[in-house]
């Protein structure tokens, strides 16, 4: 109930930010027209009564008030809902903000990686169209409290024993909880299985890979794991969907012997003459109410709960995103780097695994170096990365930016001064110019910056099919845009990480596999005259992942990675003459080549 009631206060808190107008309106007309149905039913009690005492003039007034009530109790939810649905509809994009703020509010990316956190942000998603419902459920409730104590009062007048009657909804209520708790367990246990098979759904229908699914005849391969997965989820929802029926009956049952015995026990006190045919007329009404009454507390409760357990979710989540912090940022990071930067000792595991994927790792990347780092798939490469980009802290040892820890830097400032392209990249759906400018916010509609940054990643040639230049809509999954090749949306994602002209790190992982070697070549020769230039203004280290040993040999600096550790750093000509690991693979690629 705790929960309920935090999320009910956070709904409404919601809603009075979004319009207190409108929350106002919605809670006065909802509470009227709630208020209105056991007020009708005196009202009609009194009517009765008047009518067979042939009191004409008292039998209209109170017509006049049955007539004023009735349009009152079915009219005034219906304004209150026209208040309310443009209220939910903000509320949703609030719930919308909220999530899309903690996806990227954390300065590390665990939440992304670890399946019970993703699982958690699906079912967040889910929830996140229930506002509507969970708003209108609020708003209800408190209307229906007070109509409770409306009935109850009016109950009490003709009978005290029929305060009973609002206590037989106790059972009902009780077990709506439990029935509630049991689908939400549901929910969290099938959000697996859910989550993938809306990948794969999404895989399924996305016209970027409809030609691979094509050649290698994999719809029917894809359709058969989404319908197994879609089962299983389903599956596992009917089962606690039925269950939950079965506990919400039995309760059900209880309330309605109540109910048949409280319109007996008036008509048998009326049929000995104490109690008026009005009285009864308010009993038949009240039961009635009271059985809609606690029809609507165990819907309404039903939607509370499961608008609370996504409130909850949302701060369980948080805590984890945002956990407090207790390290000391008191060092910024430098305008130029002198030294360079240093891992002392350096192991990682990630969260939730046992195995470390990075072991006592000592290296230093000198200030001004352009630097290399090879190994087969798994070795560690890309977590090396992720470390120097602050994306996960060190499970033990040291990163280190001229002598300073990296973890005495803020995080934001540090990101400030790298800049990265990675193999994963984002196809931004953007006009051209601004799918490259927001790698510099500031610098995001500087046509000659943009220009400059494509030429850089030798992407120029991208813009000679496209009539409007940097003004071109790209993609069609929201609009009639251009689509690209692969290599030109890389190519674009390569211009986005120059856009920074000066960072004291440029990390590329795997920037140009959609690139042909030739292209590959040429533009790391770019990268290698540019970190000429800017080696002396401010020390940039140059940092890129590549299995192509004709771009890696132009390194100053080569270092091999294997199973979680460097096992070789030199330059090319020094690993090439041993007969390490790095020789091994360069003979291998040079053979194909050949």
């Amino acid at each position: 109930m705790k929960d309920v009631i935090t999320g009910a206060w956070k709904m409404i808190g919601t809603a009075w930010v979004m319009d207190r107008r409108k929350t106002v309106l919605s809670i006065v007309l909802m509470i009227a027209g709630a208020a209105a149905a056991p007020a009708l039913a005196a009202a009609l009690a009194w009517m009765t009564n008047a009518v067979v005492a042939g009191d004409a003039g008292r039998a209209t007034l109170f017509g006049l008030m049955v007539a004023f009530l009735s349009i009152a109790t079915l009219t005034f939810g219906h304004f209150a809902h026209i208040a309310y649905f443009e209220l939910s509809e903000l509320a949703e994009l609030d719930f919308d903000e909220q999530l899309i703020a903690l996806s990227n509010g954390s300065p590390g990316i665990e939440h992304h990686e670890r399946a019970e956190h993703a699982d958690s942000l699906t079912v967040l998603q889910q929830e996140s169209r229930q506002f509507r419902i969970g708003l209108e459920a609020l708003l209800n409730s408190l209307g229906l409290g007070l109509a409770v104590v409306l009935t109850a009062i009016l109950l009490a007048v003709v009978n005290p024993i029929l305060l009973l009657l609002p206590l037989a909804a106790i059972p009902p209520l009780t077990l709506g909880r439990v029935a509630e708790r049991i689908r939400d367990r549901a929910k969290t246990t099938t959000a697996e299985p859910t989550r993938v098979a809306l990948n794969l759904f999404r895989l399924s229908t996305s016209a970027r890979l409809a030609g691979e699914l094509r050649v290698f005849g994999l719809a029917d391969e894809l359709r058969g794991r989404h319908q197994s997965l879609w089962r299983r989820a389903t599956r596992g929802l009917w089962q606690a969907h039925l269950t939950a029926t079965w506990v919400r009956a039995a309760g059900q049952v209880v309330f309605a012997l109540a109910y048949v015995g409280a319109v007996l026990l008036v008509v048998r006190d009326a049929i000995a003459g104490q109690r008026a045919v009005g009285d009864v007329v308010l009993v038949i009404a009240l039961a009635a109410q009271v059985n809609q009454q606690v029809t609507a507390a165990v819907t309404l409760l039903q939607d509370l709960q499961r608008m609370a357990s996504a409130y909850r979710r949302l701060t369980e989540l948080r805590a984890v995103v945002r956990a407090p912090d207790s390290l000391t940022t008191d060092m910024m990071p430098p305008d130029s780097l002198r030294q360079g930067i240093r891992l002392d000792d350096v192991a990682f595991t990630y969260p939730g695994t046992d195995h470390p994927v990075l072991r006592g790792v000592n290296l230093t990347l000198p200030a001004g170096s352009t630097v290399a780092i090879v190994g087969e798939n798994g070795a560690g490469k890309t977590t090396l990365v992720k470390l120097l980009c602050g994306f996960y802290r060190p499970s033990h040892g040291q990163v280190s930016v001229d002598g300073v820890d990296l973890l005495r830097m803020p995080v934001d400032q540090w990101r400030e001064r790298i800049s990265a392209g990675f193999q994963d990249f984002i196809r931004y759906e953007f006009p051209l110019g601004r799918t490259v400018g927001v790698g510099d916010l500031p610098k995001i509609d500087s046509e000659p910056d943009i220009r400059d940054a494509l030429d850089r990643a030798q992407g120029t040639d991208v813009l000679d099919h496209l009539a409007d230049g940097l003004d071109t809509q790209l993609g069609k999954s929201y609009t009639d845009g251009a689509e690209l090749s692969g290599g030109q949306w890389q190519k674009l994602a390569l211009g986005r990480a120059l856009m920074r002209s000066a960072p004291l790190l440029l990390v590329l992982d795997e920037p140009t596999s959609a690139l042909d070697p030739q292209a590959e070549h040429a533009l790391f020769e770019r990268y290698a005259e540019q970190a000429g230039r800017v080696r002396e203004a401010t020390g940039a280290i140059t940092l890129f992942v590549s299995h192509r040993f004709s771009t890696v040999r132009m390194a100053d600096l080569i270092i091999v990675v294997a199973d979680g550790r460097v096992v070789e750093a030199g330059d090319h000509a020094t690993l090439a003459a041993g007969d390490g690991l790095y020789a091994e693979l360069y003979a291998i690629q040079a053979k194909a080549y050949s």
